[in-house]
């Protein structure tokens, strides 16, 4: 009789485990869809921030060449 309690109390622990197991593969895969999400939402921004960074610096190349016009204008 004891030993029939033994198993069945290995048999509890053992479903435990495997029920924290299927819990911790399922919570594992959601973080991994989570994290390549993040990665490509990173990459849009930076692609983003690059191409203002480029639009600044024309915009600044503008600005220098009117500040140029004007003080070859006024001598």
């Amino acid at each position: 009789m004891q030993n029939q309690t033994t198993l069945e109390k290995l048999d509890e622990k053992v479903s435990q485990i495997l029920r924290k197991y299927h819990e911790l593969k399922s919570e594992n895969e959601t973080i991994r869809n989570e994290l390549i999400t993040l990665k490509a939402q990173k990459q849009i921004q930076v692609q983003e921030l690059e191409k203002l960074s480029e639009q600044n610096t024309m915009k600044d190349l503008e600005i220098e060449e009117i500040v140029s016009k004007i003080e070859s204008m006024l001598g």
